[in-house]
């Protein structure tokens, strides 16, 4: 394709857009990786991580609320998709250990945006919470 022909550069973007993942589809692949990286247990997960590797156990204990089910199928689905990395180390008693793959990395600082934008509008949310909760009481008395 001719760089200089009008529209060219528009066309290449159109075609490498269309190449790529197309979320809004209900077929799209893509979707599932979606799941895996917006679940509750993985964005607490690969906010841990962001700031170094940690054991199963130390997850387990930071994670305030997870089960170990949950867990470990939170981090295979995360280990599977590319976003973590399993070190096992042939030692007893066993040692496994995980972190960020570079490309999990690029995620979980997006994450973390969001996860301090919650923590610092909680005040709000909360606020909203009990105004949408009032309205709702006064039609329902109405």
């Amino acid at each position: 394709m001719d760089i200089d022909t009008p529209g060219a550069s528009l066309r290449a973007a159109l075609t490498r857009q269309n190449q790529g993942a197309q979320l809004m589809a209900a077929a799209c692949p893509s979707r599932a990786v979606l799941s895996h990286l917006t679940s509750r247990w993985a964005v607490l997960v690969q906010v841990l991580l962001l700031s170094g590797t940690r054991r199963f156990s130390e997850l387990r204990r930071e994670v305030g609320g997870v089960s170990e089910k949950m867990l470990a199928q939170t981090l295979d689905a995360l280990v599977s998709d590319g976003f973590v990395l399993r070190q096992a180390y042939l030692v007893i008693p066993p040692k496994v250990e995980y972190s960020l793959t570079p490309l999990g990395r690029e995620a979980a600082e997006r994450l973390a945006v969001l996860v301090d934008w919650i923590e610092d509008n909680y005040p709000r949310i909360e606020q909203a919470r009990e105004d949408v909760k009032a309205a709702g009481d006064v039609a329902r008395a109405a």
